[in-house]
């Protein structure tokens, strides 16, 4: 297989999407004063979905994410509840696709945690999580919903693991542990039956999560990996990374033949990490580096040339992430096909950018609507790790989206006790790898310490008590007799 270069300078060709343009929101439906994150790890920290949208914050001591109501814009209270039970930093946030008031976070102190956010949002700061999940021994880098079933969720570790939690027990019922090094992102494809991750061993590898079999693996020698994402029903898979010129790059993949990329296309020379987001509904794929102000995007197509490069949102303010509205939050009226949520750090900012096809006419355009993926789980988490694979239930945007969801999110009550996945205790102690690992263990170890003291000092008091007790009733009964 030959691997083609192409550029990306616009042939034009007939496409409904050739005219796309982003349009940022005006002043007064922006977010200001947002204490965003400073903290380099690689992720967009920002989750958004219809009702609420969730930003990772600056902090000191622990780690803390804002809930913000999406309608609720302007400028933000410095007093602001947050949701801050973490104790180390938060490095990613998700929503649940199914249950809007229910968000997953993964943090530095080695938890994933799922909360659940009151219909309003938060009045008061948030410490307590409807669920602490543990089983990771170094921190936890990434967190993915399943597409299709409400109770999966799967976390990515330092310890170079992925765990498949069944949020429906609250424990993992499975562990990945094909990787050498750590886990820079992974994708689900539309069922949620494969899983496709990146990892810092410069491979990738596309892997059945239930069995954790590795059905193919490349090494990208040419094309240093960074982010991969599977797009839709195509078969394909395509990667953001860096040439060995250290150019930044693209490729597509045919999923099931990663020997060579089906096409590699060289961006620019800038240094910011590329991410990579993709409609399956209109197969338009956006480009955004970390600390651009620019969002380039494309359309893709199954034939030659497979990439054509469509146009370019250029903005002068650097963005650290985005968040992506899912599809059933859009405004239809107005033709909009995607919108970000741009984070931007030096000025405390959060800036929609809606990417907006033109048409004159005002009715509802059902060429660039098709049914989409809807609220509605498909299978139950039980029913996924059976074996069974279902699509997503789809939905029309049509008449807008206004029915509510009426499943309702359970935790499972937990005891404490050992989790053992494929023979291995998860909860065990394991030895401190970093400074910070050590010192933290250090420092629980001392407050475990100063407990059980103090708890000996009572027992002590209390065995006083008792004996003196006692010999004042062996005074008194003999007087008695």
């Amino acid at each position: 297989m030959t691997v083609t270069k192409m550029s990306w300078r616009p042939s034009y060709r007939g496409s409904k999407f050739r005219n796309v343009y982003g349009k940022v929101a005006n002043r007064e439906h922006c977010f200001d004063g947002v204490p965003i994150t400073k903290n380099v790890h690689d992720n967009h920290f920002c989750a958004v979905n219809s009702k609420f949208l969730a930003v990772v914050t600056e902090s000191a001591g622990g780690g803390s994410f804002i809930v913000l109501p999406v309608s609720q814009s302007g400028r933000l209270d410095s007093h602001f509840p947050k949701v801050c039970g973490h104790q180390g930093n938060v490095l990613d946030i998700k929503w649940n696709p199914f249950f809007e008031n229910i968000i997953a976070s993964c943090s530095e102190d080695t938890s994933v945690r799922i909360w659940e956010i009151p219909e309003g949002g938060l009045r008061l700061n948030m410490t307590e999580a409807v669920l602490e999940l543990y089983g990771h021994s170094r921190r936890v880098g990434l967190i993915e919903w399943h597409p299709t079933s409400s109770g999966i969720l799967l976390s990515a570790g330092y310890d170079y693991k992925i765990l498949i939690w069944n949020l429906e027990i609250g424990e993992p019922v499975k562990m990945i542990d094909c990787h050498t090094d750590v886990i820079l992102s992974m994708s689900f494809n539309t069922d949620g039956s494969l899983l496709a991750t990146s990892c810092k061993d410069r491979k990738l590898r596309v892997i059945e999560p239930r069995s954790g079999v590795v059905l193919q693996q490349a090494s990208c020698k040419n094309h240093r990996v960074n982010r991969v994402v599977f797009l839709g029903n195509m078969k394909r898979l395509l990667t953001t990374g860096v040439s060995r010129w250290n150019t930044r790059q693209i490729a597509l993949w045919d999923q099931e033949d990663l020997s060579l990329p089906i096409v590699e296309e060289d961006i620019d020379g800038l240094s910011g990490l590329l991410f990579p987001f993709y409609d399956a509904d209109t197969h338009m794929l956006y480009l955004a580096g970390k600390g651009d102000g620019n969002i380039r995007y494309f359309e893709i197509t199954t034939e030659k040339p497979y990439l054509q490069y469509l146009m370019e949102f250029r903005s002068p303010a650097p963005q650290k992430g985005l968040g992506v509205m899912p599809k059933h939050g859009l405004d239809v009226a107005a033709c909009e096909v995607y919108r970000f949520y741009k984070l931007i750090t030096l000025k405390g900012y959060i800036e929609p950018v809606s990417m907006i096809v033109p048409r004159r006419s005002d009715t509802y355009q059902e060429d660039i609507y098709p049914m989409t993926a809807g609220t509605e789980p498909a299978l139950s988490a039980s029913e996924w790790l059976s074996g069974i694979n279902r699509d997503p239930v789809l939905m029309s945007l049509k008449d807008g989206y206004h029915r509510p969801n009426q499943l309702v999110f359970k935790a499972p009550v937990k005891e404490k006790k050992s989790v053992v996945v494929n023979g291995i205790d998860l909860l065990e102690n394991v030895p401190p790898r970093t400074e910070n690992e050590l010192l933290r263990m250090f420092f629980r170890q001392q407050d475990e310490l100063r407990r059980l003291k103090e708890e000996l000092t009572s027992k002590d008091v209390r065995i006083r008590q008792l004996e003196l007790e006692l010999n004042n009733l062996k005074n008194v009964s003999p007087n008695n007799v």
